[in-house]
């Protein structure tokens, strides 16, 4: 690592000449250069072993499991698993292990879990989805009629509102990781049938100004949705990652509106009624609120706003030692694509452009990184992400600057880790 200084990766005063070489990214350092200021051991092909077969470990020499029905995770990945949050009797949540994960897919085992009253197993020869209402004609569907349908495939991220709402509510900061404060994110390829194509199959009322979407759960979870976003991007989903949904993301099917809080997202999807007026349900009404300072509060505020979390260095981790870090993070906007991940090392006072990784699809999750020279001081690393709309990650104060005391829902703030001068990472309010 005592190489390091000879590498010119800075976090923040950037020379002209080298800032070419920093909006690229890691695209301009060779794959040797960052082996050696990562501590990677060069192989000692002067070994005294006369031959490469001795000594091999139990896996080389004996034969593997065999074949099994449905792949599962490598037992030393034990550790990768969901978090489970604040739970009640007959409700709960288990939240995405982010800082575990790279790229931008969760795998479906991973996808995190928002449920009002547990998880229905619902036969899907017994399961019907109706259209009815304001309509011209009342239509019921099988899940085999659903199945028949041409369907479109497209990536998109689910967030629970509740999402991040501990480091808004709790007076300090809670030492977790970044799944257990964060994890209420996921992204997934969703493969279903466009709404629209149902409801123009019903025949709408011109009347027709929203729709009511209704799960067939025990507490029979719904909300009011705008037609606008029903007759837009709207998807009836009974794929995710290429196999069906699992019971728990809605089997057999669920409604999916891109870019939406989590809980307009109906699962086990059992009935969509038109109407001229929202139907003021207990889930939109009790919750699903944005309670304000002045008393009042805001209701139907459904998009998500544009939000940014570093992943990796993060909570509950400890850096090695000085020298190169990989800040790596995912970013995400409900209006559409991110345009720009910004990273700090100084609590925001100075900013630097980070990479973004992939496609960066609408409404998805995009990865960014950044590389670090770290010299073993104390620092409060951050990310802020921009969209196309030039919508800006806020602070937190800005957040709680109209926000009631209690106020939770669609915390998009700036994420703070503080880094210590051992490397420890803690979650921070800075």
């Amino acid at each position: 690592m005592k190489n390091i200084k000879n590498t010119s990766v800075v976090e923040n005063k950037v020379p002209p000449k080298r800032r070419d070489f920093l909006k690229d990214g890691v695209k301009s350092l060779s794959v040797t250069a960052i082996g050696a200021m990562a501590g990677t051991k060069a192989f000692d092909t002067n070994a005294e072993e006369s031959s490469i077969g001795q000594n091999l470990p139990s896996w080389s020499t004996s034969p593997g499991k065999p074949l099994r029905g449905y792949g599962q995770p490598s037992g030393y990945e034990e550790a990768t698993k969901r978090v489970i949050g604040l739970t009640f009797p007959g409700t709960g949540g288990i939240r995405t292990p982010i800082e575990k994960l790279e790229g931008v897919i969760t795998p479906n085992g991973l996808h995190f879990d928002r449920s009002h009253n547990g998880t229905p197993d619902i036969d899907p020869a017994g399961h019907s989805l109706y259209i009815h209402g304001m309509v011209a004609k009342s239509l019921k569907f099988s899940v085999n009629d659903l199945l028949k349908y041409p369907m479109i495939t497209r990536q998109y991220f689910i967030e629970c509102a509740g999402n991040s709402g501990g480091n808004i509510v709790s007076p300090k900061p809670v030492q977790a990781t970044a799944g257990a404060l964060h994890g209420l994110i996921s992204c997934a390829d969703w493969t279903g049938i466009p709404l629209s194509i149902l409801l123009n199959e019903a025949g709408l009322s011109k009347e027709v100004t929203w729709m009511l979407a209704e799960g067939a759960d025990a507490p029979s979870m719904s909300r009011s949705i705008p037609i606008r976003k029903a007759l837009d991007d709207a998807l009836i989903v009974l794929f995710q990652n290429g196999e069906r949904l699992r019971p728990e993301q809605g089997y057999p099917v669920r409604l999916l509106l891109p870019g939406w809080e989590g809980n307009t997202n109906v699962k086990w999807l059992t009935s969509l009624k038109l109407s001229n007026s929202p139907t003021y349900t207990k889930d939109e009404t009790s919750k699903y609120t944005d309670p304000l300072s002045n008393g009042k509060a805001l209701q139907f505020t459904f998009e998500m706003g544009v939000k940014s979390v570093i992943t990796r260095p993060s909570g509950m981790m400890k850096l090695d030692g000085p020298g190169l870090i990989q800040i790596s993070g995912i970013a995400w906007s409900g209006a559409g694509r991110v345009s720009r991940v910004e990273v700090s090392f100084d609590g925001g006072k100075n900013w630097s452009d980070s990479s973004l990784e992939g496609e960066n699809n609408s409404k998805s999750l995009v990865r960014f990184r950044h590389y670090w020279h770290w010299r073993g001081e104390p620092a409060l690393i951050q990310s802020r992400a921009t969209d196309e709309f030039g919508n800006i990650q806020p602070t937190r104060e800005h957040y709680k600057l109209n926000a009631a005391i209690d106020a939770r829902f669609h915390n998009n703030t700036i994420v703070t880790w503080s880094v210590g001068s051992d490397g420890s990472v803690r979650n921070s309010y800075a």
